[in-house]
């Protein structure tokens, strides 16, 4: 009776939900409303989780966060954990960092869950790939600046096809998990035409209060990064939109922008 009970129970629900580039404020009205019926949470290391206990009393918190080149819990892990709790009629939460389609994997994770028959919705997120760099002022397009912008995945380097596109389609370029492989990115990007006093802006730890945002030019990269060591994790900027921070001017070859603008009082 209970093996027949069991093979009856429906499934729960897989919500995918983005939270947002760090900050609690930009969570959305949705992301809290499916956290507080949730009753598993299965959390990234980027994602806002110092309030994750209150915004979801009742859940089963699961860590499954990764950190660069270390993978404590595969992506297959994920995966099947995801789909055990909800064949078990759990309502599931995959709390991620920025936008769960945006580097996030999420793709992945919903398509494991459609091929068993589980229903899934998607709760978007405010991406990193916009807000770290609006953090400092920075646009990603801007009239008669750039009217487009290309976000890429630094997490291995680019062909040479690629590095080419993106000189070609010109605009700006957003690099996300991109430090580890920032001076062949910019070496290829040299090789293929971009000026060398193109500007950058490194900006660490996007709404942490211990955020640095370091401005530079292309030209100059290597010798910046051996300068201010950035670390993960970090959004990069390259393109004329980062000549409208603040208005400040690219008078330096390396300007930290948080002290300027702590300096002027913004």
């Amino acid at each position: 009776m209970s093996e027949r009970m069991s093979a009856q129970i429906d499934p729960g629900t897989v919500t995918l939900v983005g939270g947002g580039p760090g900050d609690p404020d930009l969570m959305t009205v949705g992301a809290l409303k499916a956290l507080a019926a949730a009753d598993v949470v299965l959390c990234d290391r980027l994602a806002p989780r110092d309030q994750l206990a209150e915004w979801a009393p009742n859940a089963l918190l699961i860590d499954v966060g990764k950190t660069p080149g270390h993978h404590a819990v595969p992506q297959e892990e994920i995966n099947r954990l995801i789909v055990e709790h909800a064949l078990a009629g759990r309502d599931v939460v995959r709390l991620k960092g920025g936008d769960p389609f945006v580097f996030g994997r999420g793709g992945e994770e919903i398509g494991a869950c459609r091929e068993l028959g589980i229903p899934t919705r998607v709760i978007p997120g405010v991406t990193s790939a916009i807000a770290v760099p609006a953090s400092v002022g920075v646009p990603v397009t801007h009239r008669e600046v750039s009217r487009a912008f290309t976000v890429i995945s630094g997490h291995a380097p680019l062909s040479a096809d690629e590095l080419d596109g993106l000189v070609k389609v010109g605009g700006t370029i957003v690099v996300l998990m991109g430090i580890g492989t920032l001076p062949q990115l910019g070496a290829g990007l040299l090789r293929h035409g971009m000026r060398e006093t193109m500007p950058l802006a490194i900006i660490e730890r996007g709404f942490h209060p211990e955020r640095r945002t370091t401005l530079a030019t292309l030209g100059d990269l290597v010798r910046v990064l051996g300068e201010v060591q950035p670390r993960s994790p970090a959004i990069v900027v390259i393109g004329e939109v980062v000549r409208q921070s603040a208005g400040l001017s690219l008078s330096k070859s390396s300007v930290d922008i948080d002290s300027l603008l702590a300096e002027a009082g913004a």
